[in-house]
């Protein structure tokens, strides 16, 4: 009798938005693998889930998935969380739920939080089609991943963090032009939560007068 994995969203800020299912999905499942079991393990006391927790995360992952897929088909049901949002996007969970497809065993992603969608919505551009770009490359391939989102017709969705917003937002500039239309959302569901509108160079003049902190998603719309 094989087990089943579980894709359990969670909170990117606001403890409220857990769903009553993750909550008693992870209090049933024989194990939970986590991002960061510190990180966790704050979440799991807070809703008094007791279900013993193991670390799966970017930098074990690759070395965990085997072992994992052998418990699920041995007839162990496991959770998988990521820090904040749905695993898989951006985060650790790719390759075990595909371990776990081509393995045959039954993959049931929970619907929850994620931080694209509210900043995507709100940011009031078109959202009947968009690009989920995640994290732009670092350094290998960033300046050809600007050129060819350059000509993108659809809204664009990307991930930054606050130390690399302003050198992103000024290569929107660059590539995009001074007066894309830009939303920056940071901080969602959190107590300081923000969204600045504008164009590429008014939102760049922003966030240098205000240096930003926290976790931070850009929408950019597409090439008229």
């Amino acid at each position: 009798m094989k087990g089943k994995l579980y894709l359990v969203p969670t909170p990117i800020g606001n403890l409220k938005d857990m769903t009553y299912r993750a909550v008693e999905v992870l209090k049933n499942v024989d194990l939970i693998y986590a991002e960061d079991t510190r990180t966790s393990g704050k979440l799991l006391k807070h809703f008094e889930i007791n279900t013993q927790m193991y670390s799966h995360h970017m930098h074990n992952e690759h070395k965990t998935v085997d072992g994992i897929v052998k418990r699920i088909k041995s007839g162990e049901n496991i959770a998988l969380i990521s820090d904040a949002g749905t695993p898989a996007i951006s985060d650790p969970g790719f390759l075990l739920t595909r371990a776990c497809v081509e393995a045959g065993i039954v993959v049931d992603c929970l619907p929850g939080a994620t931080a694209f969608v509210p900043a995507l919505v709100n940011s009031g551009f078109p959202n009947d089609k968009f690009v989920f770009e995640g994290f732009l490359p670092v350094k290998k391939g960033r300046q050809t991943r600007f050129q060819h989102l350059a000509e993108e017709t659809r809204t664009i969705i990307f991930y930054e963090s606050p130390h690399k917003l302003l050198k992103t937002l000024a290569q929107f500039v660059e590539y995009f032009g001074a007066d894309r239309q830009i939303s920056v959302s940071r901080e969602l569901t959190k107590l300081h939560e923000e969204t600045v509108r504008g164009t590429a160079e008014e939102v760049l003049k922003h966030f240098e007068n205000k240096p930003p902190k926290g976790e931070i998603v850009v929408v950019v719309s597409g090439k008229k």
